[in-house]
């Protein structure tokens, strides 16, 4: 499931150009929907910090499918209280993403967050221009931490996974989606492999992500984190 305490972005780096979450926005407040009335300007949702609580099922939960925790809009007290929510709801495990990992450092040195082991922290890496955003990723205090390689729009074939427990690729999806090449994503899963690290190969992509589906080499890639 997903939980989203905070709605809204601004476009950062080449993964951004396509947004789906943009898109998905201006839909939104095209309907009405009072989350959107914003329509993608950063919006902060205080009356769902205790969602997670209020679900007492075990859920794996996306933590803000529509923006980034860590945007320079919403604040560190807002920052610490969702941390706050992801600790006391142990019985969840949550999948934090950034493509602001310079922030998380800093939050994470400065003491400010409280890493329980259901927390996973990612961060986006699309192409190499954005390895440094793994150095910081790496320095962090979290127990899992991950890499979403999607959309995956260049070669990774010098990253590193020291210290990185799961990687996840995937294609752009869309009208305008840019092209994925299977030797990259080769590149990735034999890293991944010759490292140890679990690997999960969400789509190919394209104009209609259903028809071209997610096998690769005549397998299907749902490795997870132990």
């Amino acid at each position: 499931m997903t939980w989203n305490p905070v709605t809204g972005c601004t476009k950062l780096s080449d993964g951004c150009e396509n947004c789906y979450a943009a898109r998905m926005a201006k839909r939104l407040k095209a309907m009405g929907n009072p989350r959107y009335i914003n329509e993608f300007e950063v919006t902060v949702h205080r009356d769902l910090f205790n969602m997670p609580l209020t679900v007492r099922k075990p859920r794996m939960i996306f933590v803000n499918s529509m923006s980034d925790l860590f945007h320079s809009s919403v604040s560190d007290r807002d920052i610490i209280e969702i941390f706050n929510t992801m600790n006391a709801a142990q019985w969840h495990t949550f999948q934090v993403l950034t493509k602001r990992p310079d922030r998380l450092l800093r939050m994470d040195q400065a003491g400010l967050l409280n890493w329980t082991q259901n927390i996973w922290m990612g961060t986006t890496v699309e192409n190499d221009k954005y390895l440094e955003r793994i150095n910081c990723l790496r320095q962090t205090n979290s127990a899992t931490k991950f890499l979403s390689c999607e959309p995956l729009l260049g070669s990774l074939a010098t990253m590193s996974l020291q210290n990185i427990d799961w990687v996840i690729v995937g294609g752009e999806s869309g009208p305008n989606s840019r092209e994925i090449k299977k030797e990259w994503v080769i590149e990735i899963r034999d890293l991944c492999k010759k490292e140890g690290v679990p690997f999960f190969f969400k789509q190919w992509g394209g104009r209609n992500k259903k028809k071209s589906g997610r096998v690769l080499d005549e397998k299907t890639y749902d490795e997870y984190p132990l």
